[in-house]
């Protein structure tokens, strides 16, 4: 995926990953009421992720069906990847180092880590 999903577009996206396809009317009444947006703030940014060809849509009727052509996976996995290539080099391990200085990794975090760590030396 080369283009970049905003923070706006990643709510909609959401949304089309936990169920689709969609119609624009149907993204608009899941997404959370927090954004408080419209029916056309919704159609618009369905309107930028098709013109980044993330979403494709099929006419029904008189409306269209959204459905992401990314996955979630791929998605995190690329902006994983970026983050760690910005921000630390490439590299796990000084992120893992900076999150546990920052005290950011609960008890629970530190157990699942090793247990992922346990499983890959396996």
């Amino acid at each position: 995926m080369a283009e970049r999903i905003s923070d706006a577009e990643h709510a909609v996206m959401e949304v089309l990953w936990d169920e689709s396809p969609l119609t624009a009317q149907d993204v608009a009444e899941r997404i959370p009421d927090t954004r408080d947006w419209s029916a056309n703030t919704v159609k618009t940014l369905l309107g930028r992720l098709l013109a980044k060809s993330i979403i494709a849509h099929e006419a029904e009727g008189r409306r269209y069906l959204y459905r992401p052509l990314v996955k979630r996976e791929d998605y995190v996995a690329g902006e994983s990847r970026k983050l760690m290539d910005r921000l630390f080099g490439g590299r796990l391990s000084p992120l893992v180092a900076h999150l546990a200085d920052r005290d950011a990794l609960t008890a629970q975090d530190i157990a699942e880590i090793e247990a992922l760590l346990k499983e890959l030396k396996a």
